[in-house]
């Protein structure tokens, strides 16, 4: 469990086919600096378990799901990445829930630079565009952000707005995304659970009034 406040931004230093996954290798000398074998630590909003570590860096398997969902896919040396520890149950909660469940990919179509800030616009899947509020909570690339804007409820693909202030930018990848990146989502964990509620209850009333 993370709260979607990144710790470092991390490196892929290396990456190594594993059957039908890769493993990777990241170099981030706070997320390991107390981790252990086994620990769960979110990269660009992935949660990967730490297989091997060192005194600046860390290995971890990345399976095929997590490659179909994520920006992970074609992952090589070099790509910067936000790295947060799984907090600690007494920590504090400074972002939201966060689960490190990537619900798919968005494109970032508009970079707005403000006075002190930066505005992006993100490509919202069809599947996704319900469970996405203005207001409510949303992690990109692993950082939990308050959805500043969303496109109306319509039929089709979506879009929502972020505003990020001067340290989200310096703090983590976001302050690089241009035009056609793609990023990382997972939605809310509440927003998700409600709608699975609410198609049961659904079917329920369908199927009694057969």
């Amino acid at each position: 469990m993370f709260t979607g406040i990144v710790e470092e931004i991390g490196e892929v230093t290396a990456v190594e086919p594993s059957g039908d996954g890769v493993r990777v290798t990241v170099r981030g000398p706070k997320a390991v600096s107390d981790a252990a074998h086994g620990d769960s630590i979110s990269v660009s909003g992935v949660c990967l378990t730490v297989v091997d570590q060192g005194a600046d860096w860390f290995t971890a398997d990345v399976m095929k799901q997590s490659l179909d969902m994520s920006t992970l896919a074609g992952v090589s040396p070099g790509r910067a990445v936000n790295l947060e520890r799984a907090t600690a149950a007494h920590g504090r909660l400074g972002g939201h829930i966060v689960q490190g469940h990537i619900d798919g990919t968005g494109e970032v179509l508009e970079v707005r630079p403000g006075a002190q800030w930066q505005v992006l616009r993100i490509s919202l899947p069809a599947a996704l565009a319900p469970l996405v509020v203005d207001k409510g909570s949303i992690a990109v690339d692993g950082v939990s952000l308050t959805v500043s804007d969303a496109s109306p409820a319509a039929p089709g693909d979506g879009w929502f707005e972020v505003s990020l202030i001067p340290e989200t930018l310096a703090a983590t990848t976001l302050g690089a995304r241009v035009a056609g990146d793609r990023v990382n989502l997972e939605t809310d964990i509440l927003a998700r659970h409600v709608q699975r509620l609410l198609s049961f209850s659904t079917d329920s009333t369908e199927g009694g009034s057969r």
